[in-house]
């Protein structure tokens, strides 16, 4: 019983967690693996190989439970070339933290605090959108970037956020792109993982515990939309996103001067 008790709090943090990254995901088309990896490598309440795993299939929930609550256009087309950049971008990603996990669970941290304050900076500092959409070419790198974040953290981002902001696009479309290339990233690292076994009885257990987490906020996102200005979302995200990944750098940083 006590075994339990124990394990439970730390579940309970990561749900709280998951709540929260859940409900920035809807309100800005991505975020939710960077705000959940962030928050609870602050806590401490699962590793970030762990966590990493969590979320690949509750990006998979997210992205299903979005589309089947707002039914049309899946932008395939669009994001083809970007899809299949982002192929070989996560078996990179994966071999990265394979490597890195060994010997250098500090500077996987910094690293994650770096792509997280990316995102942060990307957020916050938009631009104008271009003139015309970005070529093939552009969008398969890009793709191959974000891939490889996908892979190290199951985070794919900041590169694709940044690119696909700057195009010409309704916010909706770009919405809906984002959690296409997300829910792919995620289904990839998962068929790799899965029968390498590296995917833990506790990953399986935080993903089981908090899928109707993921569930419930996005459906009462759906039928609660926020009334908040785009303008205070963007800074109210952005700020946690930066307090996070700021915390994870500084303290792989001390680890690492220490070490």
């Amino acid at each position: 019983m006590q075994a339990i008790l124990s394990e439970a709090g730390p579940v309970l943090v990561f749900m709280a967690c998951v709540a929260l990254a859940t409900y920035a995901q809807n309100l800005t088309g991505f975020a939710f693996s960077l705000i959940l990896l962030g928050l609870v490598s602050v806590f401490h309440v699962a590793s970030v190989g762990d966590t990493a795993n969590a979320a690949t299939v509750l990006s998979l929930i997210n992205a299903w439970t979005y589309f089947r609550a707002r039914p049309g256009v899946v932008p395939w087309r669009l994001m083809k070339p970007a899809l299949n950049g982002s192929t070989v971008g996560v078996i990179v990603g994966l071999m990265l933290l394979t490597w890195l996990s060994g010997g250098a669970v500090n500077w996987l941290r910094g690293l994650l605090g770096v792509s997280i304050l990316g995102c942060a900076l990307l957020l916050v500092l938009q631009g104008r959108p271009q003139p015309a959409v970005s070529g093939r070419a552009s969008f398969a790198v890009i793709g191959g970037l974000s891939g490889v974040l996908g892979g190290l953290f199951s985070s794919s981002g900041p590169p694709i956020v940044f690119h696909m902001y700057r195009q010409p696009l309704e916010r909706e479309l770009v919405r809906r792109a984002l959690l296409l290339m997300f829910a792919f990233n995620s289904l990839v690292r998962l068929v790799i993982v899965l029968p390498t076994g590296h995917f833990s009885w506790r990953a399986a257990l935080l993903a089981a515990c908090a899928m109707p987490v993921v569930y419930g906020v996005t459906r009462l996102h759906h039928r609660l939309p926020n009334k908040l200005q785009p303008r205070t979302l963007k800074w109210l995200v952005g700020g946690l996103l930066a307090a996070a990944g700021s915390t994870l750098v500084a303290s792989a940083w001390l680890a690492i001067a220490q070490g």
